[in-house]
């Protein structure tokens, strides 16, 4: 009986570990030294955009991408996904961001492959536009001057 509740606890560990296929990276650059973010709940910045307006912020969420697509949706599966509850997230050449440790770009191939970032967990940091609203003015916000990202 104990040795079949080891197997089923060693199974479960390696199921686990299997669904984090993913590690966890931090990219980094030099465009906010110094700033001090606001660490806020993706829903509370929604709810609160103009109160956060112009400010540095640090927002979790889900990133989605495609051809004209750059967006932070909420990762929560009972939310509104829709642009008008989506922050437009630009990534520029002005803010190169590099692995933690390396001189690896975001965009650049790591291990023969490029990162895949489309419907990953990430945390960036980042200066919050309310007046910008992303490709057709279709998000609520754009998080301009990315400096921290961090994917799961």
């Amino acid at each position: 009986m104990l040795q079949s509740r080891v197997y089923l606890v060693y199974i479960l560990a390696l199921i686990l570990l299997a669904c984090n296929t993913h590690k966890q990276k931090i990219y980094t650059s030099e465009c906010a030294p110094g700033i001090r973010f606001k660490k806020v709940g993706f829903v509370n910045l929604i709810d609160s955009l103009k109160y956060y307006d112009n400010q540095y912020v640090e927002v979790s969420g889900r990133y989605i991408e495609g051809k004209n697509i750059s967006a932070l949706v909420n990762d929560s599966t009972f939310k509104d996904h829709g642009n008008s509850h989506s922050f437009w997230v630009n990534f520029t050449q002005d803010c190169p961001l590099y692995l933690t440790g390396k001189h690896t770009g975001l965009f650049e191939n790591e291990d023969g492959e490029y990162n895949k970032l489309n419907n990953r967990l990430m945390t960036v940091r980042g200066h919050l536009e309310v007046q910008k609203k992303g490709h057709k003015n279709a998000y609520s916000a754009t998080i301009n001057e990315i400096s921290y990202l961090e994917l799961y």
